[in-house]
């Protein structure tokens, strides 16, 4: 069973986010407002089910799944594309000032981008 990541996590880090998008297919103008955003996440888990809800200022959405199960994304109302979806990230944890904190990374592939995002837990 994975590492209870209910909470909230803000985004800290995106690298290559212009690159996936592009990959993706997303127009310049939605690509550019996207870059700006830092989303949060807000996870709900119940042993290895999770529902993800994403807040930011452009969109608000959630998927639900399991750990390691292919599903369909719906990508309605920001450019109404279906991606397949597997997660497969787990949390780790980096040392800090005062000890260790929880981070969860999520890598998004597509077309041979990657993008990489960095969360804390809020």
């Amino acid at each position: 069973m994975p590492a209870d990541l209910s909470g909230t996590w803000t985004l800290l880090s995106s690298d290559n986010f212009e690159g996936y998008m592009l990959a993706l297919g997303i127009d310049f103008a939605t690509r550019k407002i996207a870059k700006l955003l830092k989303p949060q996440k807000v996870i709900e888990q119940n042993e290895d089910s999770f529902t993800i809800h994403t807040n930011s200022s452009l969109r608000n959405y959630f998927v639900k799944f399991k750990i390691g199960e292919e599903f369909e994304e719906d990508n309605k109302g920001l450019d109404n594309r279906k991606c397949k979806v597997n997660f497969k990230t787990m949390p780790e944890k980096r040392k800090e000032k005062e000890g260790w904190a929880p981070w969860l990374t999520l890598e998004m592939f597509c077309e041979g981008q990657v993008c990489k995002q960095t969360f804390q837990r809020a």
